[in-house]
């Protein structure tokens, strides 16, 4: 199932299109910790005047899975790859959680129908309109 899942779906990382054309029209720049890969055009500029960047995800493609760092760098803030001028991490910074959003994790408030739909009682506050007001 490899070769026919990297033939026929993009969400699960590259495919083989994808990882073709980025072997011959980029240039990989780099990699952050979750293996994920960086890679900018070979072309100097495009019609804007901006350098072309992208990113091809080690596994599942979830946009909350690139560093804040590397963020910066594939939306043009600056020009040095990451890599070569990381600052130190900083002693309130966490690790990498996956976005939990359409998953058994996510978060449900209370009265979610998923926990039971049940809110609090109303405090008497809010009256309901009614078309026969």
């Amino acid at each position: 199932m490899g070769i026919l899942s990297k033939i026929f779906t993009w969400w699960d990382g590259a495919t083989i299109g994808t990882l073709l054309d980025s072997s011959l029209r980029g240039e990989h720049v780099g990699t952050d910790a979750q293996g994920n890969r960086y890679y900018r055009g070979k072309k100097p500029k495009n019609v804007d005047g901006l350098e072309r960047r992208w990113v091809i995800y080690s596994g599942a493609n979830d946009a909350s899975r690139v560093p804040a760092e590397w963020h910066g760098w594939l939306h043009g803030s600056f020009d040095g790859v990451p890599q070569s001028n990381l600052p130190p991490p900083r002693i309130w910074e966490v690790d990498y959680t996956p976005n939990a959003t359409g998953t058994d994790q996510a978060y449900r408030p209370q009265g979610a129908l998923e926990r039971g739909g049940r809110r609090a009682q109303a405090t008497g506050d809010y009256q309901a309109w009614s078309p026969d007001a």
